[in-house]
């Protein structure tokens, strides 16, 4: 359903698809008689452009009011997949919107369910440096309205790298039925690395030892589901025990251990950054987690590479030698070609106590339906007619909002790896392919289209890489403004970071047709065979078909035969 403005919802499962437009605030509750919990899953929302939490979010209240306790809030810059859990049979959300004229679109579903119910093999803790897990029933179709959360954490001073080397959920605009998200970090709550559904075999890779992945059914279809492996891969540099920085294209994370300051001879109440009100969480670690453009943090370009730094200064405890005050904790994050230097010092009495890590900038290249680029192709591969025109994005996913992207090369070639044969779409800005036209840089997006070519006639399955350079958008003479580049002048135009991102297959739709036909036939193949008596029995039944059908095919020719004759002897007779 979509109702306009607010329900009263008793059903046991619903999903809403809600659309509002300006000065909105709609209220939905849902409550019904039982000794179940609530689980609400936003897994689709659009606020208008530019939006902030004081302004437009989704409330959600742990109750049968807007009165209940507050238990989370949803806005234009949350980074997850929204689901929330009430403790009782009721809960409440509320969406307000802004005077913008803008239409908003939500997608929503929600179930009643018993939390100590819980399928089989559906999520867990995962340890070690690899190791596999797989949906619920894998290979056989996943239950509904299963939501399991799988934890990963690999050795310390390690990244992981995730695969899915089978994967079938049910596939949908903007996967909001069924869908796999993968966080970085042991979360779900913030840190989106990527939200997937259909068929595909996704990758990931985290930014640190900690990853979580999330698959969350509805009640519709279901599949087979996923088979997924991952890997750690050791990171470079000293590391003080707990205490690291973790670096994305959002935000920087920096965890101390209480050890560790106390050897600098300081209390974790005693923190605070270069804007004094940004605060850290104290647990048993103590972190700081801010986006880039926050909190104080001091931007600067250095040749190819942007730097984002910050300056945890420690108050002494009152007791501490005096020389310990001018200790300071130095988070830089420092984004290179093609990946993101984290290094995390302490200077003390002048000397640099160093602490390194790895990360990168979060870019990513997609198809869109079309040159609004409001709507993802999710699905993998992708089918398309020859000559069909192509709509191709390269996001980049940053807080900071002075970066420009701009598509320098886009090669086309048969091999996953970009093995030759290769075929240019665009080479340094400049156009080699008669069908492509490229879209002027927007912020944080790189648009081009082109015409689906011959290339697709000659292989089975295309991929398409670019290569994507992100310049400041302060600088009117970066490479990003100088579009088409030839050789001689490549070196005279500055850009502070360059990287590659990839998308495929492509393939014709003439050859989905012979795949689904294969397919039928396979499954027709595996079939069970009839036995001999079956045979026996269709044989016989088809002979005793012909046999009557010729029977009344005989008598036919019989009667008309005397009609005939019959007709004869009368105009004789005449």
């Amino acid at each position: 359903g979509a109702p306009r403005c607010g329900a009263s919802l008793h059903e046991l499962n619903k999903a809403l698809r809600i659309e509002l437009n300006a000065n909105a605030s709609c209220t939905w509750q849902i409550q019904r008689s039982t000794n179940q919990t609530i689980r609400l899953i936003f897994s689709y929302f659009k606020f208008a452009p530019s939006s902030s939490c004081e302004t437009e979010s989704i409330k959600v209240y742990d109750g049968p009011s807007a009165h209940s306790p507050l238990l989370g809030q949803v806005c234009n810059n949350t980074d997850a997949v929204p689901v929330l859990e009430s403790s009782s049979d009721s809960l409440t959300f509320v969406i307000t919107t802004n005077s913008v004229d803008f239409t908003r679109n939500f997608f929503v579903f929600y179930y009643f369910f018993s939390p100590e119910s819980k399928p089989e093999n559906c999520g867990g803790q995962l340890t070690g440096p690899n190791g596999t897990f797989s949906s619920p029933n894998y290979p056989e179709p996943y239950p509904a309205f299963a939501y399991c959360v799988w934890h990963i954490q690999t050795p310390k001073n390690s990244k992981i790298n995730l695969k899915f080397q089978d994967f079938f959920l049910e596939l949908d605009k903007n996967c909001q039925l069924d869908f796999t998200a993968v966080y970085n970090g042991l979360t779900t709550t913030t840190g989106l690395i990527g939200k997937v559904c259909g068929r595909a075999q996704p990758t990931f890779e985290s930014s640190s030892n900690a990853m979580t992945v999330v698959l969350a059914t509805d009640s519709s279809s279901s599949y087979r589901g996923f088979s997924a492996q991952y890997s750690s891969v050791p990171l470079p540099g000293p590391v003080e025990p707990n205490t690291f920085l973790t670096c994305s294209s959002d935000s920087m994370t920096i965890v101390l251990s209480k050890s560790y300051l106390a050897s600098l001879g300081y209390d974790e109440a005693h923190l605070q950054l270069i804007d004094p009100s940004c605060r850290p969480v104290i647990t048993d670690l103590v972190t700081f987690s801010f986006p880039l453009t926050s909190c104080g943090t001091i931007k600067k370009e250095e040749g190819h590479s942007i730097t984002y730094t910050n300056i945890i200064s420690l108050s002494s405890t009152g007791n501490v030698i005096t020389h310990q005050k001018n200790t300071e904790i130095i988070a830089k994050c420092k984004m290179e070609n093609n990946s993101t230097l984290e290094v995390f010092y302490v200077t003390r009495n002048n000397v640099i106590q160093n602490i390194t890590a790895m990360g990168r900038y979060n870019v990513s290249l997609a198809f869109y339906s079309s040159d609004s680029f409001s709507e993802p192709i999710h699905q993998s591969p992708y089918y398309v007619d020859l000559n069909q025109t192509l709509f191709a994005q390269v996001s980049l996913q940053s807080s900071d909002p002075n970066l420009l992207v701009f598509v320098d090369t886009c090669t086309a070639s048969p091999q996953p790896d970009f093995g030759s044969p290769t075929y240019d779409l665009i080479r340094s800005g400049c156009n080699k392919d008669d069908t492509v036209v490229t879209y002027p840089p927007l912020e944080h997006h790189g648009r081009f289209r082109f015409n689906a070519f011959r290339f697709l006639q000659s292989f089975p399955s295309v991929y398409l890489q670019c290569d994507v350079v992100l310049c400041d958008s302060n600088n009117s003479n970066s490479r990003c403004t100088k579009g088409c580049i030839s050789r001689q002048k490549r070196a005279i135009s500055p850009y502070t970071w360059k990287t590659n991102t990839a998308v495929g297959p492509i393939r014709l739709k003439r050859d989905l047709r012979s795949a689904e036909h294969s397919e039928s036939l396979t499954k027709a193949d595996a079939e069970e065979t009839p036995s001999l008596q079956q045979y026996n029995f269709y044989t016989f039944a088809v002979v005793v078909l012909i046999s009557n059908i010729l029977i009344v095919v005989a008598v036919i020719l019989k009667h008309h035969k005397h009609q005939a004759g019959y007709s004869y002897q009368k105009i004789q007779s005449s």
